[in-house]
């Protein structure tokens, strides 16, 4: 019987992972430790927090600290782990405020430190007007800035979802956008004729893109005033730095705990580390991938809260098991949607895949409707046994979501055959009579 859990973490994977926990154990002894001043919040709110259509950063708020008390699961917040002994089942906790350190002991243990804001050490990386975004009080400074100074000349590097979902809310206000990106296009999870049809529309709408392009400083005063990179000097009195995260796992150094995939922690379907009693979940773990088999890191939210239930569950006696994902993800950019699932063209390259891939253009809705949009998608098949490995899609309102069906298709192991006469529904506000993944699906 498990006495005591503890759970390191308290945003999606770990929450759920305690959720979960108390649910299958009433009797449990639960503590969270967390080295944030938020708990249960919603990072991918935080663009729409900024821009405005949320109101406060209190709706980002699943649950409080108070609503879990209810269910007695003990919080601490500003609580670092900064080092595990498996041997004799302690952590190592740094109160964050005071700087004063103290051990505590468990039955068993969920890691779920989640990941940070990869921030490279560029010169002059520390001026004023830098910025990341990956929690609340990233927000609420990104939020102030922007109200107090109005910046003009906005820098995003990095052109993955973050700081795509970020264009957005600087064009409404008004700014220039320039988006730097080191690899050959923007969306490097998709391929390139996908990705640039969104650049091709971002240009229409006034951002200037630069792939293929390294920072090396920020020069100038206290304040930031142009970025420096390999290809030349960018005025910027704004910077946002959206390169990607880094698992938050260096705290497990010496502890046995083995590491995976960009030094995420290793898990097994049933969130189980290397270390007997110790589990892991979301940001700061690795993935089983659905269709290459391999251990992949992909830190997404959905991820995350289905990794920390499942993790919690077994911390607790369960045995459910975690059936891996495909990558599937959703982003809007002013009016155009992106949506992506399971292999790209050159993710099968890498893997020795051998594929067919077509795309086809279409429309959102009949074309005869005000709602009607244009959309493009692609599709990617094993050349062996012809099941579908990948879908993109780009397009206007309605178009992204259709990446659902493809993702069910993929989990299923379904055939083009099996999918060319599905029998989707249709109606001119929502689909032409032909629906796009229909159209595509008959291109094999």
């Amino acid at each position: 019987m498990v006495k005591k859990l503890i759970v390191l973490g308290g945003v999606a994977a770990g929450m759920s992972a305690a959720s979960k926990a108390r649910r299958v154990n009433p009797d449990a002894e639960i503590t969270v430790y967390t080295n944030e001043e938020h708990i249960s919040y919603a990072g991918c709110g935080l663009p729409y927090f900024i821009g405005g259509t949320v109101k406060s950063e209190d709706k980002l708020i699943a649950r409080t600290i108070e609503e879990f008390k209810e269910s007695n699961i003990d919080v601490k917040l500003n609580s670092e782990a900064i080092s595990l002994a498996p041997a004799s089942k302690s952590i190592e906790i740094k109160d964050v405020v005071t700087g004063k350190t103290f051990k505590d002991n468990y039955d068993k243990l969920v890691i779920a430190t989640g990941a940070r804001a990869l921030v490279p050490p560029f010169e002059g990386v520390e001026k004023m007007g830098i910025f990341k975004l990956r929690n609340v009080n990233d927000g609420v400074k990104i939020k102030q800035y922007l109200e107090e100074y109005r910046p003009s000349n906005i820098v995003i590097i990095g052109g993955g979802y973050i700081g795509l979902e970020m264009v957005e809310v600087f064009i409404e206000k008004g700014c220039r956008v320039t988006l730097i990106e080191r690899a050959p296009h923007i969306l490097p999870n998709m391929d390139d004729d996908m990705a640039n049809i969104l650049a091709a529309y971002l240009e229409e709408r006034g951002v200037t893109i630069r792939v293929g392009e390294s920072v090396e400083a920020f020069p100038g005063g206290e304040s930031v005033e142009k970025v420096k990179t390999d290809k030349g000097e960018i005025p910027a009195d704004f910077v946002l730095l959206s390169i990607g995260v880094t698992p938050n796992t260096e705290f497990t150094g010496g502890s046995g705990v083995e590491l995976g995939p960009r030094n995420a922690i290793l898990v097994d379907m049933e969130m189980k580390t290397s270390i007997e009693d110790i589990y892991a979940a979301g940001d700061c773990a690795t993935a089983w991938h659905a269709i290459s088999g391999k251990d992949v890191y992909i830190p997404l939210g959905t991820t995350a809260n289905k990794q920390g239930k499942i993790a919690g569950e077994n911390a607790v006696g369960g045995h459910a098991k975690f059936n891996g994902v495909l990558g599937t993800g959703i982003a809007r950019v002013l009016e155009m949607e992106v949506s992506r699932s399971g292999l790209s063209e050159r993710e099968c390259r890498e893997l020795g895949i051998e594929y067919e891939a077509r795309v086809i253009k279409s429309r959102t809705a009949a074309h005869y409707c005000p709602v009607s949009g244009s959309m493009h998608l692609k599709l990617v098949v094993d050349k062996e046994n012809k099941t579908l490995i990948g879908a993109q899609i780009v397009g206007f309102q309605g178009a992204a979501s259709r990446i659902d069906m493809l993702a069910v298709a993929m989990t299923s192991k379904a055939t083009v055959e099996e999918l060319t006469d599905m029998d989707l529904a249709y109606s001119p506000p929502f689909s032409p009579v032909w629906d796009p993944v229909l159209v595509a699906l008959n291109q094999f």
